[in-house]
């Protein structure tokens, strides 16, 4: 079955770097197809003729479990499938090349959405229990009291001692409307307390801006010694973009929209940190708006053709000097942005070597609402550069001390801003 990558959207992400109760969780190294489009699907029955395969021994292991196991009535023979496709595809030896189950296809969209369903709070693991790591802004979870550090004990009514964090994401997200009831132990709180919390449409944007002079930028207040450059008086502008979505390009013209209304900004700090890609067009957008010409990225494909995307649009932010911020979770769309403007030398890139994945997938759709992603083909930078597993070095290396790594102490953005102070 040919690919028809030209026709498909494409879309690559990198490294997981966060899980937010109600499915955000980024996956690695996608590509989409466009909506109610059926083309890439096929349902195939039998074994291949072309493979010489003998699938002989997986039917018999398939009987013998089926006649042996002491649990063989309550054996779940969809999840076996799922099982079995997941483990074919993980002998490639290629992590982005990627089967998932419909629930986790389904997932996977809501999460490039940037809409889900669920309280709004990103969680993780600390020796063992199941911690708040941050209530997202106006979410049910905030609204409801939940804090930093407060301990998970149940989920309705059920102990979470021993669940994995994709269990307690899993569990504890749910449709809008429903109600899922948390027992929280506060930080240094003597008791638990039961919060019952209504599940809603969680929204999150992609895009973060503000224009600020230095003395009020929260990020960097509790660096010691005080920088000199806090005493200027010119303002900075700041953008970040957490990922290359389906509403990203929307938010992005509105807060762009912002920077051109305000003349006499110093310069722009564009904060791809942690960024682990999304859309290929995006990125295509994203460097239009500081580029005037040239290509941005090419795709080498596996048939052999080549796509190679140039700056699409007059962007607005043409002139203005601007550093940009990666570190080890900017990956895929963010080091194409990143990696075209350092090659055209339009921006000086801050902090760390980024993650490093130059590949592409295609994805098809499968029946029952499954899909598998497959590595079709890797991206270059304008130079001709294929960054996978190597990632795009910054100018100017600037490592986070993770003991001081606190909210006020940014070591990095302050770099970034003294630069442009310059």
């Amino acid at each position: 079955m040919s690919l028809p990558f030209s026709k498909i959207r494409t879309f690559i992400l990198g490294l997981a770097v966060l899980i937010l109760v109600g499915g955000i969780g980024y996956r690695i190294g996608q590509q989409h197809p466009p909506k109610n489009s059926s083309q890439n699907s096929q349902l195939i029955n039998t074994t291949p003729t072309t493979d010489d395969v003998d699938f002989s021994l997986f039917w018999d292991v398939w009987s013998r479990i089926k006649t042996y196991s002491i649990d063989a009535a309550n054996i779940d023979t969809q999840k076996m499938v799922y099982g079995a496709i997941a483990g074919a595809v993980s002998s490639l030896d290629d992590p982005f090349t990627t089967f998932f189950t419909p629930k986790e296809n389904t997932q996977f969209k809501e999460d490039l959405g940037g809409s889900f369903q669920g309280i709004g709070a990103q969680l993780e693991l600390m020796e063992g229990k199941v911690i708040i790591q941050t209530p997202l802004k106006g979410s049910p979870a905030e609204k409801a009291g939940l804090l930093p550090l407060d301990w998970i004990v149940k989920v309705d009514g059920k102990e979470t001692t021993g669940w994995s964090l994709q269990q307690a994401v899993d569990t504890i997200r749910g449709k809008k409307g429903t109600t899922v009831t948390l027992t929280v132990l506060h930080d240094k709180a003597a008791a638990t307390t039961d919060v019952a919390i209504v599940r809603d449409e969680i929204v999150i944007p992609s895009v973060e801006s503000w224009i600020k002079a230095p003395q009020d930028i929260k990020e960097i207040s509790g660096i010691f010694p005080k920088p000199a450059f806090l005493s200027s008086s010119q303002k900075i502008g700041y953008l970040s973009l957490s990922r290359f979505g389906d509403r990203t390009e929307t938010e992005w013209l509105t807060a762009v929209d912002l920077f051109v209304k305000q003349p006499g900004i110093a310069g722009l700090v564009f904060d791809l940190r942690n960024n682990p890609g999304g859309y290929l067009d995006g990125a295509v957008f994203i460097a239009s708006e500081f580029l005037k010409k040239g290509v941005v990225v090419t795709q080498q494909n596996s048939d052999g053709s080549k796509d190679i995307m140039s700056v699409n649009r007059s962007g607005k932010l043409i002139e203005i000097p601007m550093i940009v911020l990666v570190n080890k979770g900017s990956a895929s769309a963010a080091e194409i942005v990143a990696g075209a403007l350092k090659d055209y030398k339009r921006a000086t890139i801050v902090g760390q070597t980024s993650f490093g994945k130059g590949s592409v997938q295609t994805p098809q759709e499968l029946t029952g609402g499954a899909s598998v992603h497959i590595t079709t083909g890797k991206w270059l930078l304008p130079n001709g550069e294929w960054i996978n597993k190597k990632g795009i070095t910054p100018d100017v290396e600037v490592k986070l001390d993770t003991a001081a790594s606190v909210a006020t102490q940014d070591a990095q953005l302050a770099k970034a801003i003294e630069l442009l102070l310059r």
